[in-house]
């Protein structure tokens, strides 16, 4: 047996990345994307008939936007030849510079819907990925309570996590490697001892939190740097694990033995939160790095969302 097919066994496997061929190649149970990871695939000649589609059903709205529109059809035209191949769902990522706002993040998961439905795909094998932000996290709260269920993404600080349980989303995605990055060059230091992982912490600390409390919101650990801090998470709910890694974990023999347990977390020293919107806001401005890397994470997704923009604008 390799490590995939064992940790297999214990977390649900999702492939974070938008290359369809290798999805297809893994067979996750869900796969994930975002602004950049749509960017790298749209440049591949191999899915140019994706963008050419999604220019052509654009074409019809207004000028002004008609680029935007195009670029949802385009995520849409990515998330729907994905779910061709895995048995599940797939993440699509609410446009990151609406963050601050909630009507127009609902707004836009709403559109995204209702794009899916048309093309015959049920909400119920979506899920709308949006910042954690505090106004991103009530938007979540609203679409929830009509189906529309929310991947809650750029998550970092543990009051990002409570808020969202708390909101009832459907998923969060805590961001194992980059908080590891921050700490990593925080402490001036090539790597963190496998034990002292901050970002297997923070993920543990939350799925421990979720489980002891009883809340239904799923953990799927995210954003991985090596294959340790995936195994090190064996029993997490959900891993979204780049193709790049599962080739690694597939060629490694050997068992994962599960790591996060409901059990352990149920006799956990955890303590229960009550929080409202000033007490999110003063604990997540109390973890720099949880603050830092929402910022970070939300700009570079902009970026990255504006880069194929032009790259598609530059197409048609």
């Amino acid at each position: 047996m390799n490590q995939l097919e064992s940790l297999q066994r214990h977390s649900v496997i999702v492939a974070d990345t938008g290359d369809i061929e290798a999805i297809g190649r893994f067979r996750p149970q869900d796969a994930t994307t975002n602004p950049s990871l749509i960017l790298r695939a749209a440049q591949d000649a191999r899915y140019r008939p994706l963008i050419d589609e999604a220019v052509a059903a654009a074409a019809a709205s207004p000028v002004d936007a008609r680029l935007d529109d195009t670029l949802d059809r385009l995520f849409v035209g990515f998330g729907r030849r994905i779910l061709e191949l895995v048995p599940g769902r797939v993440s699509t990522e609410v446009d990151a510079r609406l963050s601050f706002d909630t009507s127009a993040t609902e707004g836009k998961a709403r559109r995204l819907v209702d794009l899916y439905e048309a093309a015959g795909v049920p909400r119920e094998r979506v899920l709308i990925k949006i910042a954690s932000t505090w106004e991103g996290i009530r938007a979540a709260e609203r679409l929830e309570r009509d189906g529309i269920h929310c991947n809650l993404t750029l998550l970092f600080s543990f009051a990002q996590a409570v808020a969202c349980a708390d909101a009832g989303v459907t998923l969060i995605s805590p961001f194992v490697g980059r908080i590891y990055d921050w700490y990593r060059k925080a402490r001036g230091v090539e790597d963190i001892a496998r034990g002292d992982d901050p970002g297997v912490a923070s993920v543990t600390r939350i799925y421990e939190y979720y489980k002891k409390f009883g809340y239904d919101t799923q953990v799927m650990g995210a954003s991985f740097r090596k294959t340790t801090q995936i195994v090190d998470l064996a029993g997490c709910d959900l891993l979204t694990i780049s193709p790049d890694l599962l080739a690694k974990l597939e060629s490694t023999a050997g068992e994962v033995p599960r790591r996060l347990s409901v059990a352990d977390a149920a006799a956990s020293a955890v303590e229960r939160v009550d929080l409202d919107e000033a007490l999110f806001r003063w604990m997540h401005n109390d973890d720099a790095m949880g603050t830092e890397k929402l910022a970070e994470g939300i700009r570079l997704f902009d970026a990255d969302a504006r880069k194929l923009q032009a790259f598609v604008a530059g197409l048609s």
